[in-house]
């Protein structure tokens, strides 16, 4: 159920809210219970309204109207708290989760669930109050009616016990149907994420943006406009089901119930009084359920998004930096490692990386080469530390890496990917840091005609790809860590700025001591480097070093 769900979900957050929330709706349906005995004596004795039943109706009117007040301002800033909790905690465990980990959930998927997830479960939350008031009011009522007449009260009792039961029926194929709806809106997101990345794409080709539209959007708009439909289907006719209920109800008790005389004209008036009177929260429930189903899906894919990518190491480490003793030694190396994209131990990988064994020390400028597919870009993510190897040794001077420090092997790596995401602002850095070097970095890059950089933002991330390029380039310089990777990054560089990359950018990292790994195609600059190493299809079939200029083989 809903109730529950939530419920339990309030435990985890706060007991102390939770207990409110229970105190306060059994005090609302208390007074509620206490407004209907009132009105239904004074319907009855019209001549006795003296000034103690006025204030005693004031008075039950006033506490349940504060209460409800009160509960509503804070349970709706519980929410709020809660869903930015929720929101962060999220975002968090995306950013520490392992990559792998995180591509095999799929951007779509963690997409949905960062914002129509979290967003039903907001509204489900806030939604949640009036429910527990609605809730608390006909267990008021229902105090009211045992009190009017026991008898009645079990004959209603058992009328609703089979209302509820045609409800239930109804009712059990809602949530699959909801789930159905959220895959496809995933599915439909999808498309939309298609359409915004391939735009140009799109547009130069006629019979592909038909195609794209008319069969791809409009299939996934059509499943999720079916599943919605259905959804809808469903709960209207719940909705209607509840209105037969109580109007069935309210005619046993005007027509069957005075005729073999197991009610009163009095109790009679008390209850068609507290039947019209339930009929407000009963339709709010109504309003409500289908929203908190909805929002109970929406928890637990949150809930398994979560689980699926806790990761369990803390971001703090306890080393900061290489110790400068161990400078001369090899600053990375690799003993037989391997990595393969397979998910479980008896699953047959279609692609596997090594094993590969080799060091890298400081000043030295090797180069990665292979055609497409042979395992460059994997290498990258396992050198870097974002995909953890399935067998093999890796020591950063020295220290074997586990996961328990892979965090701080990471943060001595600045790398800039093939498919790199360049953000606005230069985030992770000093204000005085960047005042004071991002003007000399610019003006190296050929940029500062171009793009400056105010509060740590660029004023502009309007260019070439080649130039947006050397502004990540710009956010690794002022990361000054001891191992540069560069996936790919002159491809898209015009010569002039290339031949600066390879003769004057690189040789200066070398001299300040890093590591520089490049992954190229540019042969003709394997001569500036100290090892060329060779891929195909995830093997390293060629490992060379340079001596002097002079390429030989090695090993």
């Amino acid at each position: 159920m809903p109730l529950g769900r939530f419920f339990r979900f309030v435990v985890q957050r706060s007991s102390a809210m939770a207990w409110f929330m229970l105190c306060i709706g059994v005090l609302s349906g208390l007074l509620s219970a206490g407004v209907l005995a009132l009105i239904n004596y004074l319907l009855h004795h019209p001549s006795d309204h003296s000034l103690l039943f006025v204030l005693a109706f004031i008075g039950l009117v006033a506490g349940k109207i504060l209460a409800n007040l009160g509960s509503h301002i804070l349970l709706v800033r519980f929410s709020q708290d809660t869903i930015l909790d929720l929101s962060l905690s999220l975002c968090a465990k995306i950013v520490r989760a392992p990559l792998l980990r995180s591509e095999r959930r799929g951007t779509t998927h963690i997409l949905v669930t960062l914002t129509d997830d979290v967003s039903w479960v907001t509204w489900a939350i806030q939604c949640f109050p009036q429910f527990l008031m609605s809730a608390a009011l006909l267990f008021g009522c229902g105090v009211f009616l045992a009190w009017l007449s026991w008898s009645v009260f079990l004959g209603v009792l058992g009328i609703t016990v089979v209302s509820v039961l045609g409800h239930q029926w109804l009712h059990s194929n809602v949530r699959s149907i909801i789930a159905a709806s959220r895959e496809a809106r995933a599915e439909l997101f999808q498309r939309f994420r298609a359409l915004t990345d391939g735009l140009k794409e799109l547009l130069m080709h006629r019979a592909r943006r038909q195609e794209f539209v008319e069969g791809e959007v409009r299939g996934a708009a059509e499943l999720y406009r079916k599943t919605n439909l259905e959804a809808t289907r469903i709960q209207a006719l719940l909705g209607a089901w509840n209105q037969v209920s109580l109007y069935s109800l309210i005619g046993f008790l005007i027509f069957l119930f005075p005729s073999v005389g197991l009610i009163s004209s009095e109790a009679l008036t008390g209850y068609i009084v507290a039947m019209i009177y339930m009929m407000g929260p009963i339709s709010e429930i109504i309003s409500i359920v289908p929203t908190l189903e909805r929002g109970q899906v929406a928890l637990e894919n949150i809930e398994r998004l979560g689980v699926s990518l806790d990761s369990g190491p803390d971001d703090g480490q306890t080393k900061d930096s290489v110790d400068p003793e161990l400078a001369i030694t090899p600053i990375v190396q690799w003993t037989d490692v391997m990595f393969s994209y397979k998910e479980d131990k008896g699953e047959e990988s279609l692609f596997a990386l090594g094993p590969i064994s080799l060091e890298l020390c400081p000043g030295e400028l090797v180069f990665v080469i292979g055609g497409n597919g042979s395992g460059k870009s994997t290498l990258v993510k396992v050198l870097s530390g974002l995909y953890e190897p399935l067998r093999g040794d890796v020591r950063l001077a020295g220290t074997m890496i586990t996961n328990e420090n892979r965090e701080w092997y990471r943060e001595h790596f600045s790398v800039i990917f093939s498919d790199f995401y360049l953000f606005k602002k230069l985030l992770g850095h000093s204000d005085s840091q960047v005042d004071r070097l991002a003007p000399k970095y610019l003006r190296l890059l050929h940029l500062d005609q171009k793009v400056t950089v105010r509060d740590r933002i660029f004023s502009t991330l309007d260019l070439s790809q080649g130039q947006r390029k050397r502004l990540a380039l710009l956010t690794a310089y002022l990361e000054d860590r001891s191992i540069y990777v560069f996936d790919e990054w002159a491809a898209d560089q015009d010569p002039q700025y290339k031949e600066i990359f390879y003769k004057t950018l690189l040789p200066d990292l070398r001299l300040r001591g890093k590591t520089v790994i490049v992954i190229t195609h540019d042969d003709r600059y394997f001569h500036l480097g100290n090892q060329v190493i060779k891929l195909e299809d995830g093997k390293v079939v060629e490992h060379m070093r340079t001596d002097g200029g002079k390429i030989r083989s090695h090993g």
